[in-house]
This record gives structure tokens, sequence and C-alpha cells, in this order.
């Protein structure tokens, strides 16, 4: 059963940074960033809580920023050289800001190491001395490896290469830091997939879980299924077209132009869909992750990251392009002519329904939450660039805490 589920709660609990209340979902802290600030359009991308710190991936400063998380203080920047070096801000022939040729991406926790996604390459981080050790070399198309999963029982990290010609996936042995094998995507029409989204590996079932941008049978994405034993059956250091591998399944998401994913309770599996179909309604798909069937709708999309709490029984989906009607910008894009009023969604996951909606700030479009400190981690560009955010003043650049109880 598919239904659509829209609670107006969220309008009530949009805070500004002051707050209104000294509990419940609100704004806490705010925290200036070294190399960016006031004007910045800034870069960044995922982000992860380890421990009492926050990481996430920063391009501007060819950097991953940490941050502590009870004081939400700047701690460092971990910056590589020579080989190891981030990628940074890349630049198209035209000059402009290029995301596909940039790095640092997707960041995971992979036992007490860091794996971050860069162009061409997957840099292996000790956090403990906040030095990059190794880089792992994933393709030469000069397109970034973006988001990556882990499956902690068997030793395998995986991770997308999204804009290369044909898209495609390495897995990696974490014991002994090798590419073991290479998973392309073409679909059934011969058509290679739009692109990769996030993954996430699903311990309970022994399967991998991809957002697959799209392809000829589903062309606004779809939820790719493959189970761990094909994967470990490749041969060492082969290449196989995921329709090739054994039990792999595809479901449609609608029309959804996925992007983030988040393993929920049960057979749960929530979708954060950023629609390009100007006026389609922002969605987060909550999905039966063994049926593939949609059984919940929430008009709470429009995001890129989104991450399950069990401690609060709840989704955070970084709402960046959320707009004040609740459909899709022009072409899905923030812009001045068709604004965008970011937020911080947050689902109840029991009752798959929109809790609160609170306000965050330019192209915040990844969370980290921590249930330790009960709190949620955003990072936001300038209020001025990029241009598009309706909520917006000239605010800088920087990092935003939310109390998440």
């Amino acid at each position: 059963m598919r239904s659509i589920h829209v609670s107006y709660l969220g309008v009530a609990l949009l805070l500004a940074a002051c707050g209104g209340s000294d509990s419940g979902p609100r704004q806490v802290a705010s925290t200036d960033i070294p190399g960016v600030g006031a004007g910045t359009n800034f870069s960044f991308d995922l982000g992860l809580v380890a421990g009492n710190r926050l990481f996430f991936t920063d391009r501007n400063n060819a950097a991953v920023d940490v941050f502590d998380t009870s004081t939400s203080a700047f701690v460092a920047q971990i910056k590589g050289s020579g080989p190891n070096a981030f990628a940074g801000v890349g630049k198209n022939s035209a000059g402009a800001a290029d995301n596909s040729i940039s790095g640092p991406d997707g960041i995971n926790l992979v036992g007490n190491l860091l794996y971050a996604g860069d162009v061409n390459s997957v840099k292996i981080i000790d956090p403990a001395t906040a030095q990059i050790t190794k880089t792992i070399v994933v393709g030469t198309s000069g397109k970034r490896a973006d988001e990556g999963c882990v499956d902690a029982v068997h030793g395998m990290y995986m991770i997308s290469t999204p804009e290369a010609a044909t898209p495609f996936a390495t897995f990696i042995n974490t014991t002994t830091q090798a590419i073991v094998a290479q998973v392309t995507f073409t679909d059934a029409s011969g058509a290679p997939s739009a692109g990769l989204e996030q993954c996430r590996y699903d311990p309970a079932t022994d399967t991998f879980f991809v957002n697959n941008d799209g392809t000829t049978a589903n062309p606004h994405g779809e939820l790719v299924s493959m189970p761990g034993a094909s994967i470990r059956a490749i041969a060492a250091g082969g290449t196989v077209n995921f329709t090739a591998l054994a039990g792999v399944h595809e479901f449609s998401e609608g029309n959804c132009d996925p992007t983030g994913l988040a393993l929920g309770p049960g057979t749960d599996v929530a979708v954060g869909c950023r629609e390009g179909t100007t006026g389609a309604p922002l969605l987060v798909q909550i999905m039966n992750r063994t049926s593939g069937a949609i059984v919940a709708s929430v008009n709470a999309g429009g995001g890129d990251q989104i991450e399950y709490d069990p401690s609060t029984n709840r989704y955070y989906s970084a709402a960046s392009r959320w707009t004040a009607s609740g459909t899709a910008a022009t072409d899905g894009t923030c812009s001045a002519t068709s604004p965008c009023t970011p937020v911080l969604a947050i689902i109840d996951a029991s009752t798959r329904t929109l809790m609160a909606q609170l306000k965050t700030g330019n192209n915040a479009h990844s969370v980290a939450v921590d249930p330790a400190t009960a709190k949620a981690f955003l990072p936001i560009s300038s209020g001025p660039s990029p241009a598009g955010c309706a909520t917006c003043g000239t605010e800088s650049a920087g990092l935003l805490t939310f109390a998440i109880k």
C-alpha cells in the first residue's frame, strides 16, 4: 500500500537560531569554520559522528573537518600532502565548480579508521593521529569516488563512482585495504545508470543496498538490492555487471530522483528523494527492503543525507531543497526566481509521519546524528551563496547544532 502522509506540525516547530523553548528539537549552536565565512559558497559533503567527534568532508579546505560533539567547538582539519592530498574544489572547462571532480566526498567509519571518497580514490584516515595514511586508487576517469558503506561482518567496504561513463562500485577488503572486486551499473537494456547515490549494508540479511539514479525501466530511480554472498563470489580482482549478480533485485522508487538512504526499524528503509520534476511533491519514500513495496510517502524530501537514530526511533533528513510549497523548485534546483527554504526534517519511524521541520541554512544537505549527546549537526553555506535560499540572510558558512530531544 502506498500512501502520502503530510504533517503540518513542523510549521509550528520552525525555530530560529535563538529559539523559543529550552526543550524539544531546536537549534543550540552555530560554529565558524576556518577557511570559509561570509559570502563563501561552501562546498561540503557528508558527515558522521565517531566517539566524541564529528567529522565531515570539506572541499573548500581540501580537508576533513573535526568538531567536539559536546561543545560543537572546532578541533582540527585533517589534510594530506602529495598523493595523499584531497582534490579540493575541482573546476570544469568553463571554470565553474564541479562536484564530480571534487573531493573529499562521502565518509565512513571502518573499524577505528575513516574512509573518505576522493577523485579516482579512497583516502584512509587515522583519526587518532589526524593523518591520511593511505590512498587506494579505484579508477582513472578523473571522477570522484563518492558515497560508501561498510560490511563490518565480512570486512568489506563499498564505494561508488557515480559520474564515470559507466558508473561502478568498488569493493575493498578492510583488512588488507586492497580492492577485491568492482561492479558496473548498466541496465538490461544496455544503458548505463544515471548515477549512484547512498549505499547501506544490512547485516541481518547480508545485503548491500544502493540508490540507482535511473535506469530504462525506472528513469527516476530504483533501490538495488545485492546479496553480499554474490559480491564475495566475484573472482578476486574481477568486474561483474550488477544485473549478473545472483539474487539481485531492482525496486522502483517512483518519481523520486533518489539521494540518501537509511535502514530503519524492521524491514523499513528510508529513501531521500530530490525530485527534478518541477512542482512534484518532495518525498521521503519508506520502502520494505525485502519486497520493495513503498509503504509510505512522506512529504519531507528535497534532501541529500538521511540518517536513522535508533535512540529516538526517528529519521533525520537534511532537506536543503525543501520549498515553502513542499514541491520541487524549477527543475529541482534552488534559484533566486525559484527559491528553497532549507530544513531539517524529522520523521517518526514508527508512524512513518513527519514530526517536525527545523529551519537550517543555505545548502544544508548533510546531517550527522549523535545519540550520546542527543544532537544533530548540519554544515551550511553562507546565506548569500549559492543563490536561492529564501529564508537565509547574510550569515557566514559554518556548522549548525540542533538538540533532538
